[in-house]
């Protein structure tokens, strides 16, 4: 008989590029003991691994942090040596490696390769007497890399997810008190929703085919300068899908307008190099979460108070021509906690945006509520945007 699991099987032995899921997100750091921290207050990650210098990390020091299925690996490079190192000082702290979980790291990075991706690092396995660790990574915009990881016996996935299992063999368990305050007093963010990529203009589309061409996603949304854009900046997105649309990646590139748009900002702060621009993480609450993450100190952004005065009659209107309920949060605590709401015919999505999370205007994160809308807010772009360059004029960059 064939089942759903052995089904699952046969397509990734079948497809090398199949994803299984995100298997972390790595930054590159200045100080990871100090950033870890950082994230662990403010957005309630817990500080659940380590390698460094007392595990046998020679070169560097990660610092592996965990909420649901969320895990966000620290790095700081130990010497100038480290390629690390040059990274942080043109670019600060940031993004460096989107890893994605597949069934055989080696094949995939051997398909992708022949499929026209440049080599990043070659295949390395990570063993020991409980199992290995194969990964593989390839390059994709400006700074970014695709790593392949595949997993076997104790460091399989499904064992970290539990908790149960170390990240790979040089890594050791800890804890920490703010592991226990995050456990009493948890932020609810459960899992990566997508990951943003700017680049330059005129390169959206070089880099829509390549994640088509190498990676074999697909189109899954598009959105042009009529639909993202104010009166004096603009810009152009396109979203690319994995094939079970587990990983999307949307494509950003500056679009002409008055004034400098938040892309141009991004790039102009990030050596005129390409990068990730923010991560959207899925919350089940978006008013918990927000609530936790602003008693926290997460700075987000300011809508004015006439959004209000419009956003619910767009809103229900899409919802009701489309049969679907009306939004079932309380509207005035969505007000107050200045969280953004839009629809489409598939159904409704809270979103907000935190400012910079570091002094140079780059990387951000998204925290994102899906009740069945599957897009990314195509009727909050405007009021977004106009939020973001009250920033920027802030910051002296509009």
């Amino acid at each position: 008989m064939t089942t759903a699991s052995t089904q699952t099987s046969r397509s990734l032995a079948a497809d090398p590029l199949a994803l299984i899921d995100v298997d972390h997100v790595r930054f590159y750091v200045g100080n990871a003991k100090q950033a870890a921290y950082f994230y662990a207050q403010t957005f309630g990650f817990n500080i659940s691994q380590v390698a460094d210098l007392t595990t046998g990390s020679r070169e560097e020091a990660d610092y592996l942090l965990t909420q649901g299925n969320i895990r966000l690996l620290l790095t700081t490079p130990l010497s100038k040596g480290h390629p690390a190192s040059e990274e942080i000082k043109r670019y600060g702290d940031g993004v460096k490696d989107v890893a994605l979980t597949v069934e055989d790291a080696e094949a995939a990075f051997e398909l992708a390769v022949r499929n026209g991706a440049e080599p990043a690092s070659e295949p390395r396995v990570i063993k020991d007497d409980k199992g290995s660790v194969t990964a593989a990574s390839i390059k994709t915009y400006g700074r970014v890399v695709h790593t392949f990881v595949s997993r076997t016996g104790h460091y399989a996935l499904e064992n970290i997810k539990r908790g149960g299992a170390e990240f790979m063999p040089v890594f050791r368990k800890v804890d920490s008190p703010l592991n226990e305050y995050n456990r009493k007093h948890p932020c609810g963010l459960m899992y990566f929703d997508h990951c943003v990529g700017n680049v330059e203009e005129g390169k959206m589309n070089h880099w829509v085919k390549w994640y088509e061409d190498v990676m074999g996603f697909k189109m899954f949304k598009h959105f042009d300068d009529a639909d993202i854009s104010t009166e004096y900046s603009a810009l152009m997105s396109k979203v690319m899908a994995s094939g079970n649309h587990l990983i999307k990646m949307p494509i950003n590139e500056p679009a002409e307008g008055k004034k400098k748009s938040q892309i141009q900002e991004y790039l102009e702060w990030h050596d005129m190099t390409p990068g990730v621009q923010h991560l959207a993480l899925r919350t089940d609450d978006e008013l918990h979460s927000v609530a936790e993450l602003r008693r926290r100190g997460v700075d987000f952004l300011s809508l004015p108070d006439s959004y209000y005065q419009i956003v619910w009659d767009r809103v229900n209107k899409m919802l009701t021509a489309n049969g679907h309920e009306a939004v079932k949060e309380d509207h005035d605590r969505i007000k107050d906690l200045g969280i953004l709401v839009d629809a489409d015919d598939e159904g409704y999505l809270l979103q907000l945006f935190t400012k910079p999370l570091q002094d140079r205007p780059t990387l951000f994160f998204e925290i994102i509520c899906r009740r069945g809308s599957q897009s990314f807010g195509k009727g909050n772009f405007k009021a977004l945007f106009e939020a973001l360059e009250l920033e920027q004029e802030r910051r002296g960059n509009l």
